[in-house]
């Protein structure tokens, strides 16, 4: 056998690809969606999420007292 493919082979094998390509294409579709879907992973992720928020409050809030510290001239401990 040359390895020569019939018109009609191509034509099938051309087919069989593209239906193969729309399987994975909607496969991707679904994977995709599940992955930016950032109200199911806060749901998922409920505990972290408060953690993080906690720990990110208080290091913001830290922040804004020690700046207003150094604005009004205030210092948190005292020179004796």
């Amino acid at each position: 056998m040359s390895g020569a493919r019939t018109p009609q082979e191509i034509r099938a094998s051309i087919e069989a690809n593209r239906a193969d390509l729309a399987v994975a294409v909607e496969s991707l579709r679904g994977e995709v969606a599940k992955a930016t879907d950032w109200r199911g992973q806060l749901r998922a992720h409920k505990r972290e999420v408060i953690i993080g928020a906690a720990v990110a409050g208080f290091v913001v809030g830290g922040g804004i007292a020690a700046f207003t510290g150094l604005l009004t001239g205030r210092r948190s401990s005292r020179r004796y």
